[in-house]
Formats: structure tokens, C-alpha cells, sequence
């Protein structure tokens, strides 16, 4: 595609050529005409005598031969080589490429061709690809996790200030606890900022949360949680027990399994609590409700196609305000 700029778009180009071609003008003329090189008028006259309108779109610029290239039929050494690395200790194109001494471009080429998995995709543990889902309907699932968050002291911590003078002023700040409930299949979130996480504290947040869903049109029929204390205790048992809902743990040290909410707390971490250099506590607990708000709202989710959460909850109220 030419730039905005181009002196010839394939109409312009049309133009040049009939004007050699069919009404006889000399090529220095229309070059003239044009505001173009003559070798450039005399190209574009020479494609359109031989290919007629056709003639005049963009080529690729790819080589017709590449004898340098890696062969794509029969998997060469290098090519084995690069799989094998790639496989057993999952490293990237450009450490991959150190390694066996190639270009990264190479060893990513390579590596597109023959399908593997990007590492992004991959459980590095086991090295298998991570089976992603979504449930069907909103509510027909909600996770649920506990964030442990540093407070900042008043003046600034060391994001604030530097880190010797955040030294200073760190101790005895003390610890908040971020509770946080997501809609598996609008990514829809209410969350709240605790001071501990009690099976007290637990479940009194889940019933403010269920209020929020049930608000917005959402009947919860199943809680995904992780082995935390307060979601094994009886009292988070009786209080999804007497609402209907069904209650299920991830299995020990397997975070992917409630990964919507792990990747919430991941979000919230560098959008709000270390966006910028708060001066205290507060500041930042004053912020939080407005990125809630734009996080459910208006951000852009990738999952949902760029759309923000709200666009799967038609009940909500306040949509997109």
C-alpha cells in the first residue's frame, strides 16, 4: 500500500500509463506531468502495455529465490537443533539464537513454521500448552482470591521518595487485603480493600459481592476459590451453601485454574497500585473505585475483543458512563 504522500496511487498510475501508451505522450513529458523520474514513468507505461489495469497494483517484495534459506520440506540439523532447545528448556528465539549462534529472526521463523506454541501460551512447569476456557453464561461461574498488598506510609514509600529515605518510613505500615470476585465469562469485577483475611472478613465480602452480581442481573451459581484457610472454614461453606451456590477449589500450587482472577490482581497491581507514586495509604484507597469503575466499564479486554466487561452485562447499571 503506498504512503499518503505517494505521487502515484495505482489511479495515478493508470493515469501516467494510458497517457504514454494510448495518447502518445514522451515518457520525459508525463514524467513531467506526474512529478515523477522518468524510469518511474517508463515502468509504470511498460506494466501496463504487458498486464494492462492489473499491472498496476504493488508487487510483493519477497525474493523469487532464497538459496540461503532453511529448507521446508526436510527438517535440516539446525532446524532439529532449534526444536530441541526450544522443547526441553522453552527459551526464546533470541536466547535459542545466542545458543546455536543465529539470528533471531531465523530461529523465530523457524519456530512459526513448524507450529510451536508460544511461550506465553505454554505452563512452564509442564511445558504443555494451557487449555483456556470461558463459561456460557455470566454468573455460571465467579473466582475468587485474596491479594496481599503492602500499605504506603504517609509522606511516600520508596516509589516516592528513594529507597534509602523509603526505608525510614516503611516500618509499621502495615498490610491490606485485596478481595476480589470475577465473572468467568463477562470478566466482570467487584472487589474490595479489607484489613485481614479472616473467614469473617471472607465471607462477609462475598455476600456484599453476591449483592453487586445479583444487582447487575447475575445469578452466581458456582464460586471457584483457591485452599486458603477462610475458604475451607464452615462459616464460607454455610454462606454459599444457603444461597444455592456451588463451591470448588483449585488443586494445591495450580493458580492457572483460577487464572481470570490471578490475572486481575496482576492488572490491578500495575494500573493502580503501582501506577504511580502515591504520598500515602489513603491517596491511593481514594483512587481505587474510579479504576473499578473504569476497569469494568471502559477498559478495553483482550479476551472480549477490546470491549470492556460491561458489554456482556446488559443489566448493568450505568453502562459505559
Amino acid at each position: 500500500m503506498p504512503h499518503r504522500n505517494a505521487p502515484l496511487t495505482e489511479t495515478g498510475r493508470l493515469r501516467l500509463a494510458r497517457c504514454v501508451v494510448e495518447d502518445g505522450w514522451p515518457v520525459r513529458r508525463a514524467a513531467e506531468r506526474f512529478q515523477v523520474s522518468p524510469t518511474t514513468a517508463q515502468r509504470w507505461a511498460d506494466r501496463y502495455r504487458h498486464l494492462g489495469e492489473a499491472g498496476m497494483s504493488d508487487r510483493s517484495s519477497r525474493p523469487r529465490h532464497s538459496p540461503r534459506r532453511t529448507p521446508t520440506r526436510t527438517p535440516t540439523r539446525t532446524e532439529r537443533r532449534i526444536i530441541k532447545v526450544r522443547v526441553l528448556r522453552r527459551w526464546g528465539p533470541a536466547r535459542i539464537a545466542h545458543l546455536l549462534h543465529l539470528v533471531p529472526s531465523t530461529v523465530h521463523r523457524v519456530l512459526t513454521r513448524y507450529g510451536l506454541a508460544r511461550l506465553t501460551h505454554l505452563d512452564r512447569a509442564t511445558g504443555r500448552v494451557i487449555r483456556r476456557y470461558e463459561r456460557d453464561r455470566p454468573g455460571e461461574l465467579v473466582h475468587v482470591d485474596i491479594k496481599k498488598l503492602g500499605n504506603i506510609p504517609d509522606g511516600g514509600g520508596h516509589r516516592a521518595l528513594d529507597r534509602q529515605a523509603g526505608r525510614k518510613t516503611r516500618s509499621g505500615a502495615g498490610y491490606s487485603y485485596l478481595h476480589t470476585a470475577v465473572d468467568d465469562h463477562s470478566r466482570l469485577a467487584y472487589s474490595e480493600i479489607l484489613t485481614d483475611e479472616r473467614k469473617e472478613t471472607a465471607t462477609g465480602f462475598w455476600t456484599r459481592a453476591q449483592t453487586f452480581f445479583t444487582s447487575c442481573g447475575i445469578t452466581v451459581e458456582r464460586v471457584l476459590t483457591d485452599n486458603g484457610a477462610c475458604y475451607k472454614s464452615h462459616a464460607w461453606r454455610d454462606v454459599l451453601a444457603a444461597a444455592g451456590i456451588t463451591h470448588k477449589r483449585t488443586r494445591p500450587y495450580r493458580p492457572q485454574t483460577n487464572g481470570k482472577v490471578e490475572r486481575l490482581n496482576r492488572t490491578l497491581l500495575d494500573e493502580w497500585a503501582y501506577a504511580r507514586p502515591y504520598r500515602s495509604e489513603q491517596e491511593r484507597r481514594d483512587a481505587f473505585p474510579e479504576w473499578l469503575h473504569t476497569y469494568n466499564h471502559h477498559r478495553g479486554h483482550t479476551a472480549l475483543k477490546g470491549q470492556p466487561p460491561a458489554s456482556r452485562v446488559p443489566n448493568l447499571t450505568g453502562q459505559y458512563t
